[in-house]
C-alpha cells in the first residue's frame, strides 16, 4: 500500500528529512506509515529544528521507487529498502561511522553489521531482521500421529502420512518468483551448502547445493508431496496463507507467520529447518537495511534522527509490532528475557548462527532475480539440478568480475 507523503510533527522545520520506507503492515490497521508518523512526531518534539517527512510504499515498489528517485537526482535522505550495495559502490551513501554515535554503532548484532560492510566500511545499516523455521500444523499432525521431523528422511516421512491423511499441502514449497531465492538458500543451507564459499565468491553449483535440490525434485515434488500447485506457481504470500487456513502440513515461515496463524485459529508449532543429518550448523537470515544518501547534505541532522531511530525502547516497539527479531543488541537481549515475547526467542537465538544473503555484492540483485526466474526447473519431473545452478553460476560469476 503507498502511503502519502507526511510531515510529522509541529517543528520549525530549519532542516527537512525525507525517508522513503516499506510497509511491513499485514493491513491498514497496522500499516508502517502509522508508526513511522509517530515516531518522526516524537523526534520532532525533542528537535524542533528538524523535520521528518515519511513516505511508506508496499514491498513490490519501495525498491524502485527509491531507483527512480535517485536516477532522477532526488534521491530521499534515508530509504529503508532490501538493498544497498549499488548505491554504497557508487558512492551515494554515507557511512555509519558518519551518521551514527559510537553506542548506537556499536549496538548492531556483529553479523549484521558485517553483512553492511563493503571493503570493511558499513554503508548499510540493518533495520529488520527474521530467520526461517519450519512450521507445522498441530492439529494434523495430531490426527496423524506423527512428531515434527528433525532429519530429512523424517520430514518426507511425516509429509507421506499427512498425504494419506488428505492434507491438501503436507510440506508447502513455493519456488514462485516472490521469493524463490530465500527457499532455496534454506535448503541449500540445510545441506551445508549456501550461494557463496569461505571467501565470499558465489558457490552455487557446489555438489551440496546439487544434492539439496535432488531432493526436493526426487523425495518431495516427484512423490507428490508438495500439493496441488506446482512449486514455480507457489508464492510464499498464497502458501502462508493456505496455512493459515489450514490446508498446509509443514512449511519453511519466518514470525509473521505466528500471528496470521493465530487470527485464523490454526494451533501452529516450529522447529528447527531439519538437515540430512539433524539440525543445520547454519540457518537463513534475512535483513532489511537502513541508508543515508549523501545529495540532501544533512549527515547532522540525518544521523540525530537514525540514532533515536535505533535507541532500544523504538527498535523494541517496532519488533513488537511487526513480529521481526531486533537487530541490536540491546534490543535482542531484552525480548529474549520478556516472557511476552517469548515466542519468538527461538528466531532471535538462530540469528547468531545465521547465513545472509550476500547483500554487500552489487551484483546480487541481479542474480537474486536468476535464481527467481529459473531455480524450479531444478526441481521439475525432467529438471536437472546441475544444469539449473551450473547457467545461474556462470551469470553470477560474469556479474561478480565486473563488480
Amino acid at each position: 500500500m503507498a502511503g502519502t507523503l507526511t510531515a510529522c510533527g509541529g517543528g520549525s522545520g530549519d532542516v527537512t528529512l525525507k525517508l522513503v520506507a516499506a510497509d511491513y503492515g499485514d493491513s491498514s490497521a497496522n500499516n508502517s506509515q502509522q508508526y513511522w508518523d509517530k515516531l518522526a512526531a516524537a523526534f520532532e518534539k525533542d528537535h524542533p529544528d528538524i523535520k521528518v517527512e515519511v513516505d511508506v510504499y508496499s514491498w513490490q515498489d519501495v525498491d524502485s521507487k527509491v531507483k527512480e528517485m535517485v536516477d532522477a537526482g532526488e534521491a530521499p535522505d534515508m530509504a529503508q529498502i532490501g538493498a544497498y550495495a549499488d548505491y554504497a559502490a557508487a558512492g551515494k551513501l554515507y557511512s555509519a561511522d558518519q551518521l551514527l554515535s559510537v553506542p548506537v554503532q556499536a549496538d548492531f548484532v556483529d553479523e549484521m553489521s558485517q553483512a553492511g560492510k563493503i571493503n570493511g566500511t558499513q554503508y548499510g545499516l540493518p533495520f529488520a531482521a527474521s530467520t526461517r523455521r519450519l512450521f507445522y500444523n498441530k492439529d494434523l499432525f495430531a490426527k496423524a500421529h506423527i512428531t515434527p521431523p528433525k532429519t530429512w528422511s523424517e520430514l518426507v516421512a511425516d509429509a507421506r502420512v499427512l498425504k494419506a491423511q488428505g492434507v491438501t499441502y503436507p510440506f508447502a514449497l513455493p519456488l514462485g518468483t516472490e521469493e524463490a531465492q530465500a527457499e532455496t538458500l534454506i535448503w541449500m543451507l540445510s545441506n551445508g551448502g549456501g550461494y557463496t564459499d569461505n571467501v565470499g565468491s558465489y558457490a552455487i553449483d557446489t555438489k551440496k547445493n546439487v544434492q539439496a535440490l535432488n531432493w526436493l525434485r526426487t523425495d518431495l515434488v516427484g512423490k507428490g508431496l508438495t500439493g496441488p500447485t506446482a512449486p514455480s506457481d507457489l508464492n510464499r504470500t498464497p502458501a502462508f496463507k493456505a496455512f493459515a487456513k489450514g490446508e498446509v502440513g509443514m512449511i519453511s515461515g519466518h514470525p509473521t507467520l505466528m500471528n496470521m496463524a493465530k487470527a485464523q485459529g490454526v494451533d501452529y508449532g516450529d522447529v528447527a529447518i531439519p538437515g540430512p543429518g539433524g539440525t543445520p550448523k547454519s540457518r537463513m537470515g534475512v535483513n532489511d537495511w537502513m541508508m543515508a544518501f549523501k545529495q540532501g547534505g544533512h549527515p547532522k541532522e540525518t544521523g540525530e534522527f537514525l540514532d533515536y531511530v535505533y535507541n532500544r525502547k523504538n527498535v523494541l516497539d517496532f519488533s513488537r509490532e511487526y513480529t521481526l527479531a531486533p537487530v541490536t543488541v540491546s534490543a535482542s537481549d531484552a525480548m529474549v528475557d520478556s516472557s511476552q515475547d517469548k515466542a519468538l526467542r527461538p528466531f532471535i537465538d538462530e540469528l547468531a548462527d545465521a547465513t545472509y544473503y550476500p547483500a554487500n555484492k552489487t551484483s546480487w540483485p541481479q542474480v537474486s532475480a536468476q535464481i527467481k526466474k529459473r531455480i524450479s526447473a531444478a526441481v521439475t519431473a525432467n529438471g536437472s539440478a546441475a544444469a539449473v545452478l551450473g547457467g545461474i553460476q556462470a551469470e553470477a560469476a560474469a556479474a561478480e568480475s565486473a563488480e
